[in-house]
């Protein structure tokens, strides 16, 4: 049972402001936010003054590797992870082993959170090519989407025959997410590059020439036409080059969009320059590619982008260590992805408000989450409070990901990350966890 909380002197980052005042938390809930709060009953105080308080951070894309990948991560460690970094709420992708391909499988994921999350979950169903009937049966109000792959990944989750593509588009009746890249560009060019450099030393910056700018834009356009064609709610992910940007719209509020756009922190972040430094370890799907991040940026400032998330995807240090050829792609990012952004903030690109905005209150628009993203009476209590007078140095002693590595090793952020509150549980203290009480499956405004 979670203790009453009562969060003192915090300068709250909410809704486009910023003001000093006090948060009341009873039975899991807000339950009073005002400039000054006294009681007259038993409450643990958090002293937050000189301390900004934000929504949690809300990840709309992750992968935690459970079950059947255990040697890379578990929904524990991962969940564990991003509650150190002010992440309160993931969304999980469906490319596990075995695929979560049917409603028997995705229920044994959300059997697994309920016991070891640290952290409010949600998980993505999974589309193949032959399990239309069992993607149909998802109940909207308990699950965040229909996870469409089109473009490799594991498993029997390659999406490429257009006549079922065209069939979900038309009558999946919930959000639709997507990765987008053109199967065939991409293979075309591995097997281009491969017979040109199997053997020889391999350009730095290989992947982003394989996995290039074309195969992103020929897939996304191709899933935009067909959400305008069946008014279909599309969630378009990890959005990483500038061709993509004017596929959506910036002209209406996100509240009326049904074609939304999703980047992620490490497109912000790296550039294909940085290949040269850390090789497979960006190593990502779709890549990263040379001089796009300050377009990315600007379409994330002027809402051609809504979220921005993580797509943390950890593998080990010894998978990691293969020739590029055979090394997996994806990297661990939860952990860091607020502090990230918060270095933005100190280089003056981004707002408190707006990072709030596109980590929390956005995410809860976007998937339509029942009482979260937001810090507002009533609702669950999923807060993150962060120094900005404090640093944090990424060091493997410090990470938490069960693979133990960080593509952020080295580098030295400008903030520190110091609580976090999961449903008014105060699970992170200061380098310290309460593990004793669980995260909540959350929940859709959604008939």
């Amino acid at each position: 049972m979670s203790k009453d909380l009562l969060i003192k002197g915090g300068q709250i980052v909410n809704e486009g402001k910023i003001e000093v005042a006090d948060i009341l938390i009873r039975n899991g809930r807000i339950e009073r936010i005002a400039p000054s709060i006294n009681v007259d009953f038993e409450v643990k105080e958090i002293n937050a003054e000189g301390k900004h308080v934000l929504p949690g951070v809300i990840d709309d894309q992750v992968h935690f590797r459970e079950p059947g990948l255990t040697h890379k991560a578990n929904i524990y460690t991962e969940a564990r992870a991003g509650v150190a970094g002010g992440t309160t709420t993931f969304m999980e992708m469906p490319n596990t082993v075995p695929n979560a391909l049917t409603q028997e499988l995705l229920q044994d994921k959300y059997d697994i959170a309920a016991n070891s999350a640290l952290a409010n979950y949600s998980f993505y169903m999974g589309a193949s090519n032959d399990n239309y009937e069992e993607a149909m049966k998802t109940d909207l109000t308990k699950i965040c989407g229909l996870k469409i792959f089109m473009g490799s990944s594991t498993g029997n989750m390659l999406v490429d025959n257009e006549t079922v593509l065209s069939k979900l588009f038309s009558a999946f009746p919930g959000l639709i997410a997507t990765h987008c890249e053109d199967e065939a560009t991409v293979r075309n060019n591995f097997e281009k590059y491969k017979a040109i450099y199997d053997g020889k030393d391999v350009p730095y910056d290989i992947h982003a020439i394989i996995r290039n700018e074309e195969g992103c834009f020929i897939s996304s356009e191709m899933a935009v036409s067909l959400a305008k064609k069946y008014k279909t709610r599309l969630h378009i992910l990890h959005i990483s080059s500038s061709e993509e940007i004017n596929l959506f719209d910036n002209k209406m509020p996100l509240e009326q969009k049904r074609i939304t756009a999703e980047v992620c922190v490490h497109h912000l972040w790296f550039d294909a320059e940085d290949y040269r430094e850390k090789g497979n370890l960006i190593k990502c799907n779709p890549a990263i590619k040379h001089d796009h991040r300050e377009n990315l940026f600007q379409a994330l400032l002027d809402d051609h982008f809504d979220v921005i998330a993580t797509d943390h995807a950890p593998h080990q240090w010894e998978e990691k260590q293969k020739p590029y050829w055979e090394a997996p792609s994806g990297l661990p990012l939860i952990q860091h992805s607020l502090l990230a952004m918060l270095d933005f903030y100190k280089q003056g690109k981004i707002s408190l408000e707006r990072i709030v905005e596109k980590m929390a209150h956005a995410p809860a628009i976007c998937f339509e989450i029942k009482e979260r993203g937001y810090l507002r009476e009533g609702y669950w209590a999923d807060i993150a409070i962060v120094d900005l007078n404090n640093s944090t140095t990424v060091e493997k002693e410090n990470v938490l990901f069960k693979c133990g590595w960080s593509p952020f090793e080295g580098h030295t952020f400008g903030s520190q990350v110091t609580d976090t509150i999961v449903s008014g549980h105060h699970v992170y203290s200061n380098g310290s966890f309460d593990g004793s009480v669980k995260g909540k499956r959350i929940l859709f405004n959604r008939k």
